[in-house]
């Protein structure tokens, strides 16, 4: 069985007295139980140590004092390892009481669970990492180790300080345009690497047909993707403060304008043309970098544009432009289309997963960006434009034309062209 001790739990038993009960919450067929109450002292009544009811381990399970708890020596915490590594063995119950010093309890015909704090064992063993709390099937046969998992002090994103720069990430703000397949992929991303802020812009709803690709659930069928999003991070990355608005970047862009005062940074996940080039007209105006993320000729090849709003960089519109002028083709039109459109020999083949795919060179491609601006060049990207292979497309015009799955190909930004409303100075 495995014993769980949440920080709560943890707290309490490391301050409290010699000894006392435990109430465990158990789930038999799991193998699993959670402390969830403890006392101080043998007649002291139990007090609840659960989290929080939307946190709570083991929920559905009752509460049941069916255990103890001791302070112990740090000699029994290196015999707990011992045992451990001796699979089959058990210590006997004199050796047990002798290393709790007060308050042992002589087990009944089933025999109990037992927590032990050993506050010394760092001290006695300085060396070995043995934790201070550990966990104990005590029968009347013997007493056998179990395992057990102590919630630690720190948990999320803070656990990376020293090895991620996890103070620059938490104080910059980033607002998502697009919280489709592609968008929802890009929102975990960007709260995995630590994103303090997360402004979500969608206004659209979950329906049906997107749950093959999308990372919500059914159980939000029907309410607004940003909604949905908000709440499925706030679970999983609390570290990360998300503000859904259901708002249209091209029907709200004076509301959109006015935030991007506050904003770091813009990624685009959003279907289409028009959302696409309003982002990037929007972010250049406030001086701000945009991450345009899509799939083309039907989930084929993924890409990621960075729009920097730098004299030498152009805007979507330019690139587009100065690519067909050089030979190539211009996808966006086809971008207004929806999936799976066109002729039979181009079915869509953007399956959930490559668009996730997507979604993360978005999100590392947008947090790269802000990190190298905060004084990391060690997260300088090779360029401008990425090309990523979903599925090969032979006879595209380069630079589409991408032999491999999952060649990626990295192209330099291109200039504004003359007369851009975009580019050139209002």
């Amino acid at each position: 069985m495995l014993i769980l001790i949440p920080q709560g739990a943890a707290t309490r038993l490391r301050t409290a007295g010699p000894s006392g009960r435990l109430s465990l919450r158990i789930s038999q067929p799991d193998d699993l139980a959670v402390v969830s109450g403890i006392s101080d002292g043998a007649d002291g009544s139990i007090i609840s140590v659960d989290p929080a009811p939307g946190n709570r381990l083991l929920a559905g399970c009752d509460s049941l004092p069916t255990g103890y708890w001791y302070r112990a020596t740090g000699e029994l915490h290196a015999l707990w390892y011992l045992l451990r590594v001796r699979r089959g063995t058990s210590l006997k119950l004199d050796a047990f009481k002798d290393a709790v010093p007060s308050g042992f309890k002589t087990p009944g015909d089933g025999g109990y669970v037992a927590i032990t704090h050993a506050p010394g064992v760092k001290d006695a063993f300085p060396e070995s990492g043995l934790p201070d709390l550990l966990a104990w099937h005590v029968t009347r046969a013997g007493i056998q180790p179990l395992e057990v998992s102590v919630e630690p002090e720190v948990t999320g994103v803070l656990q990376l300080e020293g090895h991620w720069p996890v103070e620059e990430l938490r104080s910059t703000r980033v607002m998502l345009i697009g919280a489709g397949s592609i968008g929802s992929a890009t929102a975990h991303a960007l709260a995995g690497y630590g994103v303090g802020h997360l402004t979500l812009v969608d206004p659209d709803r979950l329906q049906w047909h997107n749950l093959v690709r999308h990372t919500s659930s059914r159980k939000h069928i029907g309410r607004t993707k940003v909604t949905a999003l908000s709440e499925e991070l706030t679970q999983l990355r609390p570290d990360t403060r998300v503000e859904p608005l259901a708002l249209d970047v091209i029907e709200h862009a004076d509301r959109i304008r006015a935030l991007l005062t506050d904003t770091d940074l813009v990624v685009c996940a959003a279907d289409g043309v028009a959302p696409r080039r309003v982002t990037g007209h929007l972010a250049r105006r406030a001086g701000l970098t945009a991450v345009l993320a899509c799939v083309l000729q039907d989930g084929a090849l993924g890409e990621i544009l960075r729009l920097r709003p730098w004299p030498q960089h152009g805007c979507l519109t330019c690139r587009r432009q100065t690519l067909a002028e050089a030979g190539s083709v211009d996808p966006e039109p086809a971008l207004d289309t929806g999936y799976g459109t066109g002729t039979r020999h181009r079915p869509m083949t953007a399956v959930g997963p490559d668009l996730h795919l997507v979604a993360h060179l978005a999100a590392k491609s947008a947090v790269a960006t802000l990190l190298e601006r905060a004084g990391h060049p060690d997260q300088r990207l090779p360029g401008e434009h990425a090309l990523l292979g979903l599925r090969r497309q032979p006879g595209w015009a380069p630079p589409f034309d991408l032999h491999r799955t999952a060649e990626l190909r990295w192209l330099p930004a291109t200039p504004p062209r003359p007369g851009c409303p975009t580019c050139e100075e209002p």
